[in-house]
Formats: structure tokens, sequence, C-alpha cells
């Protein structure tokens, strides 16, 4: 009697992975005032562009595959330098423009309290389920980005990938992506800081957080 034996299974193949760096756009004219900047079109500060050229000088080390902004100008300005310092292009990619927030664009929240004292209060409450009046569903918005940031993963396997945006969208994607709920983002994921650098490993539509909100020089 002649055995078959069965071929040993090689070994694991492991998923390919691909790395997404998250940076919020460089200081802008409404900062300091903490002003909401959702879809309406702001400069940098000169404080801003300094933090940009930060971001250049980081990426020109990071080894990176693709760039791709929002279409609003903060976000493609602050791409510019790192864009010089790799040779790359930088890819729009619509889906990560910022909310619009509707009354609150260009508004701080004292502002918004002494008009919209109860719509404030249930934005506190719960920013995702409560947006500002005429504002943009942030469960809309989180989906939207989710699925612009995984496109991207999925298009550019194995690759290093910056992604220019903003503040509000990044957080509640993060959120999305990470199973916490889009209510506690301000809670659970303080504001990005300008030009820092959150990292992304995305493998099978699994999405790990590496690091959050680390100062570029």
């Amino acid at each position: 009697m002649t055995a078959s034996i069965s071929p040993s299974p090689g070994p694991a193949v492991s998923p390919v992975s691909t790395t997404l760096f998250l940076a919020r756009h460089g200081e802008t004219v409404w900062h300091d005032e903490n002003r909401y900047t959702g879809i309406s079109d702001i400069e940098l500060t000169p404080r801003g562009v300094e933090q940009a050229e930060g971001l250049g000088v980081w990426a020109a080390g990071a080894r990176l595959d693709a760039i791709v902004t929002s279409p609003l100008s903060r976000a493609r300005r602050t791409a510019e330098p790192a864009v010089r310092a790799t040779g790359l292009d930088a890819v729009v990619e619509f889906d990560l423009t910022e909310l619009d927030f509707g009354v609150a664009e260009g508004r701080t929240i004292a502002e918004l309290e002494v008009t919209y004292p109860r719509e404030v209060a249930d934005f506190r409450r719960d920013p995702a389920a409560c947006p500002l009046p005429g504002g943009e569903d942030p469960e809309a918005a989180a989906a939207r980005g989710a699925a612009a940031l995984l496109r991207l993963a999925g298009t550019h396997q194995g690759r290093r990938v910056l992604a220019v945006a903003h503040n509000t969208l990044f957080r509640l994607v993060l959120c999305r992506l990470l199973g916490i709920p889009g209510s506690e983002y301000r809670r659970v994921l303080p504001g990005m800081r300008n030009c820092a650098i959150t990292e992304l490993r995305v493998s099978s539509g699994q999405v790990a957080l590496m690091s959050y909100n680390v100062p570029t020089p």
C-alpha cells in the first residue's frame, strides 16, 4: 500500500500593512481666538507657515510614498513643504474636507451660547449626536473620512502615506476606526496640535493607533 503524504502547510503569510500619517494643518488666523473653522477657506498665520515647514523637515526623513490633502487651502498650503522635500505630488481627497459647522463658522462657543444656549448645551453633552445648528452630521462626516482613509490604505498597500487635513474630522474618524463612541471624541482625543503626527497601521481593514499628536520639529 502506498501512503499519500499531504504537504506541510507553509509559514503563515502576514497581511501587508499600510502606514498612514495624519497631520492637522498649520495654525490659521482664527486659531488664537478659538473660532470654529470648518469649510471656510482661512489662511495660515506666519506661525502656521513655520509649522508647515517643520512638517516638511519631518517628511524629508519619513520615507513617504504618497501625500494626500483636504481640498481646503490651509491643508494644501501646509502640505507644500512636504511636497518640496519629497518630490511627491499632493493628491486632493475631497472626503477629507473639514466639517461644515453651520452657524458656528467663524464664531466662538461663548458667542454661540448667547444666541443658542440650549443647542450649545446639547452639543457639549453629545457633540456627535447634536451638531450645532446648520452643521454637518458628525457621524456622516466620520463615515466619509474613515472610508477615505481605508480607501487610501487599500490603494497604497505596504506603503507610507501622509494625509493633511483637519482637527475635528480626524478625531471623529479616529473614533470610528478604533471603535470609540463618537460622542466621546472631544474628551478621549484632545485637540490635535497643528502639524503634529498621528500614526496608524492598517492591515486587512483593521486599524491600530501607533502614536497620537506627536510634534514635528
